[in-house]
């Protein structure tokens, strides 16, 4: 089976930090800690830029399977991304509520995080862990 490419690492907040582009370190500061308080868990580096709190293996009927983030995020040029936060119906009914955003596939994008009901972006980061929990294990890290 062919490696991953994109692999956990511990998160150096400071050094990480400054790699971020100066007109979303803020942002991306707020979100590393809305994560943080939200899960209780730390941060891990999954690949180049992807922040995320906790982890989970799958393995598919198929036999395909690996190791991904649970929740977590990148703060991108023009937008934020957001993971694992818009799977179920629960996720749905709060991104009614959230503010200007929009979905991808597997992603919650923002312009800008100050636009946003922080209580909802919250109540969609601990749905996304209970859909998430549901299909697979979690573990911290």
């Amino acid at each position: 089976m062919a490696e991953p490419k994109t692999k956990s690492a511990p998160l150096d907040r400071e050094v990480w930090l400054k790699g971020v582009k100066p007109g979303r370190r803020a942002e991306a500061a707020q979100v590393l800690a809305l994560f943080a308080g939200v899960t209780g868990w730390e941060p891990r580096l999954w690949g180049p830029s992807m922040v995320g709190f906790g982890r989970y293996v799958y393995r598919y009927e198929s036999g395909h399977g690996g190791e991904s983030l649970a929740v977590g995020f990148s703060p991108r040029k023009a937008e934020l991304s957001l993971y694992g936060l818009i799977g179920g119906a629960k996720a749905e009914a709060l991104m009614a509520r959230l503010g200007p955003h929009r979905a991808g596939t597997g992603c919650l994008y923002l312009k800008r995080l100050a636009a946003v009901d922080e209580g909802v972006l919250r109540a969609l980061i601990q749905a996304g862990l209970e859909e998430l929990g549901a299909r697979w294990e979690i573990h911290p890290v």
